[in-house]
């Protein structure tokens, strides 16, 4: 391998990246645009669901158990309604997910010490918001049986009763359960899953369509050379974005940064070699830039998208689909970034998602250096 050869491929990339004004905006723009997108556009926390109450008895003891959800900062109760079908007609309009009918013996039955049924009518067309709704509603009528139990023995002068058993929850690594902490990092991901096979699925291809590939086969320049020297910028160019997205997640979306950042960058650096390689790949394979693109884009953004853990619990998934997840090296790097970013784990514990990473920056860059060939054909 020639030094001099390689410089000068990769300054021939330089080159053709400063012309191609398209290359520069999604270099630029891309990873800022999609850490506010996913940052902000993305949630999985469910607060002020709203709610239509259809209290039938209207007592002073009805109100106080309506008042609970009130208080709540999971829940919005947007009206009180005069019927059941004023209820159910709110619920198919969608201008509630969640309707509370308080029967008219409500307070008698506490009075007499009898079990009290609330109706909970939940919409389930958005499961998700609908469990967690069911969830959040068990915790507040469980919350005000519990007062109340407690009131009702202390007015039979038990003194001061104490529950037999209490749970003391603590958080670690998310005090505050925000599901910004856990998106941000795996956007990282995501960009330079999206980033970096895109722009290199063009860099042959490029050479194809624009004629000169004839004029780079006649030149001495072996074909490793040919891949490193494209790919060298590029490398360059997503440790540079990774490096605008890390900075953006940690000082404006207050993502905390734990670990080691050698780690972050060895891990990163071969996250890189996986898809540069994979994208100079589609590109000597396909041989026109649309196609190249299109084939990236699918080929990265979607087993990223769905199958790393980033949208999905990866051990909440069928047994078939986890087991195709251990061939998406995204999967790989999006445990790192979360065990450095937000648990500050030590190496050892992350040497099985390090080792596979190395396995597929191996395996893949084989693959990139033995798929372009020096012939026209």
């Amino acid at each position: 391998m020639n030094w001099n050869r390689l410089c000068a491929m990769a300054r021939k990339e330089m080159i053709q990246i400063r012309r191609d004004a398209r290359s520069i905006g999604i270099v630029i723009a891309m990873p800022i645009v999609m850490m506010f997108a996913f940052g902000y556009g993305v949630s999985f926390d469910t607060k002020h669901i709203p709610v239509y109450v259809y209290d039938q008895e209207k007592s002073q003891q009805s109100q106080d158990f309506v008042k609970r959800f009130q208080a709540s900062v999971y829940f919005n109760v947007v009206k009180t309604v005069q019927s059941y079908p004023e209820l159910v007609s709110a619920i198919d309009a969608g201008r509630c997910q969640i309707g509370l009918v308080v029967p008219p013996d409500f307070s008698k039955k506490l009075r007499s010490g009898q079990k009290v049924s609330v109706q909970a009518i939940f919409d389930g067309t958005d499961s998700n918001s609908a469990s967690l709704g069911m969830s959040y509603t068990e915790a507040v009528a469980q919350a005000h049986s519990q007062q109340l139990q407690l009131a009702w023995l202390r007015g039979r002068g038990q003194g001061q009763p104490r529950l037999p058993v209490s749970v003391d929850a603590r958080t670690w690594f998310n005090e505050n359960l925000e599901s910004m902490v856990t998106i941000v990092p795996g956007v990282v991901a995501m960009v330079m899953a999206v980033v970096g096979t895109f722009l290199t699925s063009l860099t042959v291809a490029r050479e194809w369509e624009r004629g000169t590939m004839e004029q780079l086969i006649s030149t001495p320049v072996t074909p490793l050379e040919i891949m490193l020297g494209k790919l060298a910028p590029y490398v360059v160019i997503g440790l540079a974005d990774t490096s605008l997205c890390a900075v953006m997640g940690v000082w404006w979306f207050g993502v905390p940064f734990r670990g080691h950042i050698w780690v972050f960058l060895l891990s990163t650096l071969l996250f890189l070699i996986v898809v540069l390689s994979l994208g100079y790949f589609f590109s000597v394979v396909a041989k026109t830039q649309l196609a190249a693109s299109q084939v990236s884009l699918i080929a990265t953004f979607l087993p990223a998208f769905l199958l790393s853990g980033f949208m999905y619990p990866i051990d909440q998934m069928p047994a078939v689909v986890r087991g195709i997840t251990h061939v998406v090296p995204a999967r790989y790097y999006m445990a790192i970034l979360r065990n450095v970013f937000l648990k500050g784990s030590p190496v050892l514990t992350m040497w099985q998602d390090l080792l596979g990473l190395a396995i597929f920056a191996a395996v893949l860059g084989l693959a990139a250096t033995r798929v372009f060939r020096k012939k026209l054909a």
